[in-house]
């Protein structure tokens, strides 16, 4: 079976190395050497400094609005995972969503102030598929109206834009470290604050707001990465190099076979961003080719998934006026398989297949 995407799995025998050192110290959670370490590499790897670590990327996300005293309303995109949005809910935020720029797929900042209003306290807007949004605009927005901005960056592990990590922007910008991730540490996830005091709170915020043996200092949850997860990002951080590079070989591939085809759309990069090789969607030219497409590779036991459907405006716990752009993209969207291990005649296969269903 090839699935949409497939965990890279790191070394049997480094793994266990980490993993002696958790047997042989006893400390199996609540911020161990092993914790420490990776946020440590990934403060280095990804030239940052305020990095705090959680167990879920949903968890960072809730974290996000109780660290910056969100309330109200919420101005965010129909078009991401339904973390997104349900994350939203589950604090008691009412999202209002704002429609997608349909080249980009990412929120549209031209359309973000119509949506302003008293009530509304920050910016929840995704870096879809990696692609980096236009940041200047958001942020732009916010200034002007006094609101926070939190970027959804779960896709974007490695991304650049302007020469630094996209983590670096936003008051907050949170990561997904899923099994499912370029970088993962089987479940887990990061808050990437944009100050050391944000960090220290978001410390205390994690871990119950306990600030220490005998003091505790405010309304916190425990969102904590535990030791076991820490061990696997340490090893995926030993292996990433390599890994990374036979996913851009894919991506290639893929890019080659469909950036002239005529009924195939292709995201648009943002042009100050580098791609990270995350996921390889394609956009058909209504939603019948995209099931034509699916049926096809089916029959081969080859399993592209449809990223993201539905359109979040279409929830049934939401209230929305009609996102177009984004039900539309919904429709006809298809993210291909891509993982480094993906064989080559698999993918020349997807192509091959694809493109006679297009015909």
């Amino acid at each position: 079976m090839i699935n949409v995407t497939k965990s890279y799995v790191p070394n049997k025998a480094n793994y266990m190395k980490y993993v002696e050192q958790i047997f042989d110290s006893g400390w199996l959670t609540n911020n161990g050497a092993l914790t420490r370490m990776l946020k440590l590499r990934l403060d280095e790897y990804l030239d940052v400094n305020n990095t705090v670590l959680v167990s879920n990327g949903t968890l960072a996300l809730q974290a996000a609005y109780k660290l910056l005293g969100l309330h109200g309303e919420v101005i965010t995109t129909p078009f991401s995972f339904v973390a997104t949005t349900s994350s939203l809910v589950w604090e008691g935020l009412t999202p209002v969503f704002v429609d997608i720029d349909e080249e980009s797929f990412c929120i549209d900042p031209k359309k973000i102030e119509n949506k302003i209003t008293d009530k509304t306290t920050a910016i929840v807007a995704t870096h879809v598929f990696g692609n980096v949004c236009d940041i200047e605009s958001i942020e732009a927005i916010a200034k002007r109206h006094n609101l926070k901005v939190i970027y959804d960056a779960a896709h974007s592990f490695g991304s650049l834009y302007k020469g630094k990590s996209v983590y670096s922007y936003g008051d907050i910008s949170t990561a997904s470290f899923h099994s499912t991730k370029i970088f993962h540490t089987v479940e887990g996830g990061a808050i990437f604050a944009n100050s050391k005091e944000l960090e220290h709170k978001a410390r205390n915020v994690i871990n119950f707001g306990i600030l220490g043996p005998e003091e505790i200092e405010e309304v916190g949850i425990n969102a904590k990465m535990n030791e076991f997860e820490a061990a696997m990002g340490l090893c995926l951080l030993d292996e990433l190099p390599v890994y990374w590079d036979k996913r851009k070989a894919v991506y290639k591939v893929y890019e080659e076979a469909f950036k002239l085809h005529k009924k195939v759309r292709l995201q648009k990069r943002n042009e100050h961003s580098t791609p990270n090789y995350s996921y390889f969607p394609i956009v058909l030219e209504d939603e019948r080719s995209v099931l034509e497409v699916m049926e096809k590779l089916s029959q081969e036991d080859i399993h592209p998934r449809r990223y993201f459907y539905p359109s979040l405006d279409t929830l049934p716990y939401v209230i929305s006026e009609p996102m177009e752009k984004s039900r539309i993209l919904a429709g006809r969207i298809l993210c291909l398989p891509m993982y480094d291990s993906l064989p080559n005649q698999i993918q020349s296969d997807i192509i091959r297949l694809i493109k006679e269903v297009l015909q």
